[in-house]
């Protein structure tokens, strides 16, 4: 994004490499990973495409979606290949994978790899529309309707205090690979609070839950689409306004609100070329922010394993998914 999120774990019996044992990069774009071999080698008679998997429920609900009909529709095999954000990017371009289905806006990649080395190809609108930001409980708003201003945060600081934020308030974020602009809008708008990393997304979704059960106040790094806002609704707190010249300060300067971003998708260049039918479908593989949080909340919430949460859903919507198969 440039977000970054850790959404719940993945469970799959398809092939799933980690990052580290796949991908040796050492920052945003730093590492030229263009002429490494992919880690799979099928049999020539076997069709096949590698995806790329990110952390987050939502990734995983349209890598589940897209892997069953792949598989049962156009008779494909499907690898797939989890990865931080930054990673999948170094992976897609030297063709370890062959497409990621949802990012949240990578600059530094976007000009290294579509527009300077033409490795990387944008495969369109993913149709669901991102937004990352603050949030604090509805119940607590509704008490304290001022502390949506970012200006008043520093009023509620001692209230949101925890071990692990000492004697300032604590931020909420999820993982520490997510890419956020949360520390440096903490020190650039003098705050009193300290970034303090759950872990993952589950990690952070679990810790919401709790305070929730509890009606504790929290406030948080988070964003939509979520399912979660559906079990936990918030309010997002109000940063100065977004503006690109902003955005394009260094990210130690960053001071403004996160952007609401058109999630894209991305091909590897040759894959898109030569990809066949599976290119042809993974570019029109596009739905709705309301589709894409029923998979996620079954994956997440009542805990069901991603194939059998894209298999329900497939099966409800036909009219949804046969367009994308359309030649």
């Amino acid at each position: 994004m440039a977000r970054t999120r850790t959404r719940a774990h993945l469970r799959t019996t398809a092939t799933v490499a980690s990052a580290a044992a796949l991908l040796a990069v050492t920052g945003c774009g730093a590492a030229d990973m263009t002429k490494q071999a992919s880690p799979f080698a099928a049999p020539a008679d076997i069709k096949t495409v590698t995806l790329s998997v990110q952390s987050w429920v939502g990734a995983q609900a349209n890598v589940a979606v897209a892997q069953k009909l792949l598989e049962d529709e156009l008779g494909y095999r499907v690898d797939l290949v989890q990865t931080d954000e930054v990673p999948a990017w170094d992976a897609l371009s030297q063709g370890r994978v062959d497409a990621i289905l949802e990012d949240w806006g990578h600059p530094d990649q976007e000009k290294l790899y579509v527009e300077d080395k033409k490795t990387i190809v944008p495969g369109g609108d993913l149709g669901v529309t991102g937004h990352i930001g603050w949030y604090v409980p509805a119940y607590w708003a509704e008490e304290h309707p001022d502390v949506t201003e970012w200006k008043n945060l520093d009023k509620y600081a001692d209230e949101l205090r925890t071990p692990e934020s000492g004697d300032k308030g604590q931020l909420m974020d999820g993982s520490p690979s997510y890419v956020t602009n949360d520390k440096a809008l903490v020190k650039n708008l003098g705050l009193d609070y300290k970034v303090v990393f759950a872990g993952s997304e589950a990690a952070q979704i679990t810790q919401i839950q709790q305070f929730a059960k509890e009606k504790k106040p929290f406030l948080s790094y988070w964003y939509q689409p979520q399912w979660l806002f559906n079990e936990v609704p918030m309010v997002e707190v109000e940063l100065p306004e977004y503006s690109d010249a902003c955005a394009a300060k260094a990210p130690e300067d960053i001071d403004c609100a996160y952007p609401t971003t058109p999630l894209q998708k991305y091909l590897n260049a040759d894959f898109s070329k030569r990809g066949g039918e599976a290119a042809a479908f993974l570019k029109k593989f596009h739905w709705s922010e309301k589709d894409q949080n029923k998979v996620s909340e079954m994956i997440a919430s009542e805990r069901l394993a991603p194939g059998e949460a894209a298999e329900r859903w497939i099966e409800e919507n036909p009219a949804t998914w046969k367009k994308w198969l359309d030649r």
